[in-house]
């Protein structure tokens, strides 16, 4: 995301928009034999032409460690093996790392990942096509796969494949846990500047908890839930159990979504959502943790 306090000029939206039409076009009509050659060029092309977006993208808190803290509940402690797609700028995987977990980060584009973090210890770095990492990495060889703000960006028939590849590097009862931003929140890409109601820039599916769900059980993901937000979580600490507690969030998340599906007006739907998230009952992101079997 962007600061809100970064000076941007109109000139620089507008080229960014323009920009982002095109690179969307190709990577829709990109057929899969070519699909990670259309995908790292387009991603190269946006950071290299519009290397602003780096300069200007939201730095980690001062407190990662209340920034991260999600996410380092839903992980648990080390020592863990983690491997993340589409690290951007590397301030999670970076932490991670910090935290004594063994890390590798990965992105599509030398643009972006290894260059904006340099010497951390517990850090490696790759690239993939962040869909068949089995084609990358050895099987069965991580604890935890992870992703903030990636899987909108995956061409939308590629999800399953991208699912099978997570489940590929996890060692049995290895773990997906990732972030996505939720479809009646949005659009969350620069289409939300244009007041378009679905994403028409490089968030080439938006998506539903309902969704992700299915998808996840069909590949043969298990005991699927939500990573508490961290007011929840204190409730765990008088013996409630946190994965019966996330698979309960998780039923809310699913009820609420399916009375939201039921308005039809798009811009309605985005005000009661938004409304319901500032009562902190719906969250603007999808979070999910999928166990592989």
């Amino acid at each position: 995301m962007i600061r809100p306090e970064a000076e941007i000029t109109e000139d620089m939206i507008l080229t960014h928009w323009q920009l982002e039409k095109e690179l969307t076009q190709k990577l829709l009509e990109s057929n899969p034999e070519k699909r990670w050659e259309i995908f790292e060029q387009s991603y190269s092309q946006l950071y290299r032409d519009l290397n602003w977006l780096n300069d200007l993208t939201k730095q980690t808190r001062s407190d990662p460690t209340w920034q991260f803290a999600i996410w380092t509940a839903a992980i648990g402690l080390p020592p863990q093996t983690i491997y993340e797609i589409g690290s951007g700028k590397g301030d999670l995987i970076a932490y991670l790392s910090k935290q004594g977990f063994d890390c590798k980060g990965t992105e599509i584009t030398r643009e972006r990942g290894e260059q904006h973090v340099v010497n951390q210890p517990n850090l490696s770095w790759g690239n993939s096509d962040g869909i068949h990492l089995q084609q990358f990495e050895p099987a069965a060889h991580y604890n935890v796969v992870i992703s903030c703000q990636v899987i909108e960006h995956l061409h939308p028939e590629d999800l399953q494949a991208h699912l099978r590849g997570c489940a590929a590097i996890l060692e049995p009862k290895g773990r997906y846990i990732f972030s996505t931003p939720h479809r009646f929140t949005g659009p969350h890409d620069i289409s939300a500047v244009f007041k378009y109601d679905l994403a028409q820039g490089m968030h080439l599916k938006e998506y539903r908890y309902s969704e992700l769900v299915a998808a996840l059980k069909q590949v043969g993901y298990r005991q699927i839930c939500c990573p508490l937000p961290p007011v929840v979580q204190r409730l765990t600490q008088f013996g409630l159990q946190p994965q019966r507690w996330g698979e309960a969030y998780l039923q809310l998340m699913l009820g609420l979504e399916a009375l939201l599906a039921l308005i039809p007006v798009l811009s309605l739907r985005r005000t009661v959502a938004k409304a319901l998230r500032r009562l902190l009952v719906f969250r603007d992101n999808i979070f999910l943790v999928a166990q592989k079997i």
